[in-house]
């Protein structure tokens, strides 16, 4: 799911990824709830659609750091995002008019409804599984730092269970917007960071010129079912899913889409899943390589007698994506 850059972004972002339904929370079934974190984190997720500001920010995985400069923008067109490695390749990357009612996984997860911001009760049924995203994590609030000249708010995030990552992050007191994070894996080890180093709120809008790769908000359509059976060599999309997922992850793809990947989010970890059929069987095994907060496990596996390959990217422990990819079958 990560590239070097794409971390910054969701998180800057909350998600750019397609639509999903929010869970909501009742305060009697869920008595451990933070109210305060959860207001936090919808502050945070309107922030993306509200703010425009432009900075530095250092993204560290183990030794290896990167400087880059991120500038977003907002105004009646949308949305507007730029990222530039200012170390390394030098790489850029934009999104340019992003339309502003389309709400993405990430914040709608995080998102509280408009009576709840208002004070009214949180609503909702029974069980951990109503709980939306509180259901999945543990928040505490604490006084945070001042993080690029501005007096932030902590907010900690631990999992309440073993399939998923913590987090620390450090919000702008005044605007919501996420200045600093830290992602915390088994025996409370930093996985990576990033911060802003400096940061200046502007409506400036994102230059576009000496563009090296350019994103474009899309929002494809369900296509129809044509009634014709798929070949042996090419399953659509819709015959494949994995089975298991954490508790709490939800598609958000359209699926008819892609027939080679899916993407899911908890709200604050992102993960996705590709299917390669292969024309013959390759040896058993695994492989697995993690990169800061980041894990791509693959492996090759038959499925109703066809061997494929399948691969798990994403902000994940390796046994949550060893595990989603075992689940992997033909559905019909």
């Amino acid at each position: 799911m990560k590239i070097l850059g794409s971390n910054v972004a969701i998180r800057l972002v909350i998600s750019l990824l397609s639509v999903l339904l929010v869970s909501q929370v009742r305060a009697d079934s869920c008595p451990e709830v933070n109210h305060e974190a959860l207001a936090w984190l919808d502050k945070m997720s309107h922030s993306a659609r509200e703010v425009s500001y432009q900075g530095v920010v250092t993204f560290q995985l183990g030794d290896d750091m990167q400087v880059m400069q991120i500038s977003h923008s907002v105004d009646t067109a949308g949305t507007s995002e730029s990222l530039t490695q200012l170390t390394g390749q030098g790489a850029r990357v934009t999104r340019i008019n992003h339309p502003l009612d389309c709400i993405h996984p990430g914040h709608k997860l995080l998102r509280l409804s408009e009576d709840i911001r208002a004070g009214a009760r949180l609503p909702g049924t029974t069980g951990p599984q109503d709980c939306g995203i509180a259901g999945h994590y543990q928040f505490s609030v604490l006084e945070g730092e001042r993080i690029a000249g501005r007096k932030a708010i902590r907010i900690i995030i631990e999992a309440r269970d073993m399939y998923r990552y913590g987090y620390v992050m450090e919000l702008d007191k005044k605007t919501g917007l996420l200045l600093k994070e830290r992602t915390i894996g088994r025996g409370d080890k930093v996985l990576e960071r990033f911060q802003f180093a400096n940061i200046s709120y502007t409506n400036e809008n994102i230059p576009t010129d000496s563009v090296d790769v350019v994103h474009h908000a899309s929002h494809p359509e369900r296509k129809a079912h044509t009634g014709v059976e798929p070949s042996v060599d090419h399953y659509p999309a819709a015959l494949w899913n994995p089975l298991w997922l954490p508790k709490g992850f939800m598609s958000t793809d359209d699926a008819s889409n892609s027939a080679k990947r899916r993407t899911y989010t908890d709200g604050l970890a992102v993960f996705s899943v590709f299917l390669e059929i292969l024309p013959r069987d390759i040896q058993p095994g695994e492989g697995v390589v993690r990169h800061g907060g980041t894990t791509s496990y693959t492996r090759g596996i038959r499925i109703d007698s066809k061997p494929a390959l399948i691969t798990v990217i994403g902000e994940v422990p390796v046994n949550t994506a060893r595990m989603v990819a075992d689940s992997v079958r033909w559905v019909q």
